[in-house]
């Protein structure tokens, strides 16, 4: 299944690809996602959801599997999976940064997504409306990121000290993501029990 997207930062592209490569500093900026930790170019963290008063915790990793620094293009592969059982995702996003002009840059993320298990009853269109949804939100906090801080800052979260190559982050507890809000209608709403497994997987790795 892919699943397209394309978004514009107002800083120049060398900036843009700065930011957009820094794991670290941009994970603030994804609804419902905590990053906890780093083993060389691999990314671990969890993704907090609510669907009314439940609330759920799903678990997924991210990896660097190609970085172009001379034309800005990053391909990572991604997994996540409901620690209940419903079923796991898998991806394979490839993002590529080109300058719009001087001062703005755009971001094309092509992402090739496999479900299994209930996950896999869920249709192409509601997944894309989520992920749109999803996407324009990091771009909002992005935005903002970006205004209150220059490229060069350094991120907001702490680490300790590495152990056996594996570095833990440290951060404040992030509020889950609301998938009501998220589901803009009465047919997306009804599928959030199936959607919860790819909307993890998403919000880590559809901006990346």
């Amino acid at each position: 299944m892919d699943l397209n997207h394309q978004f514009t930062v107002a800083v120049p592209v060398e900036d843009a690809w700065r930011i957009l490569t820094d794991v670290e500093r941009i994970a603030p900026c994804l609804p419902g996602a905590q990053l906890q930790e780093i083993e060389g170019e691999t990314y671990r963290g969890v993704v907090k959801v609510k669907v009314g008063p439940i609330q759920a915790q799903f678990k997924g990793q991210a990896s660097f599997i190609e970085r172009d620094d001379t034309t800005h293009k990053v391909v990572l592969k991604g997994e996540g999976r409901d620690t209940t059982g419903k079923g796991n995702a898998a991806a394979v996003i490839t993002a590529e940064m080109t300058a719009v002009d001087a001062n703005n840059t755009a971001v094309t993320v092509n992402t090739d997504l496999s479900v299994t298990g209930k996950v896999a009853q869920f249709g192409r269109g509601a997944m894309a409306d989520i992920s749109d949804k999803l996407l324009a939100q990091f771009v909002v906090n992005l935005n903002a990121l970006i205004a209150e801080q220059p490229a060069t800052t350094a991120p907001v979260a702490t680490e300790t000290a590495p152990t056996d190559g594996v570095r833990t982050i440290e951060s404040a507890e992030v509020a889950p993501l609301d998938l009501l809000s998220a589901a803009g209608s009465p047919i997306l709403k009804r599928a959030i029990p199936v959607v919860v497994v790819v909307v993890a997987v998403l919000v880590w790795l559809v901006v990346r």
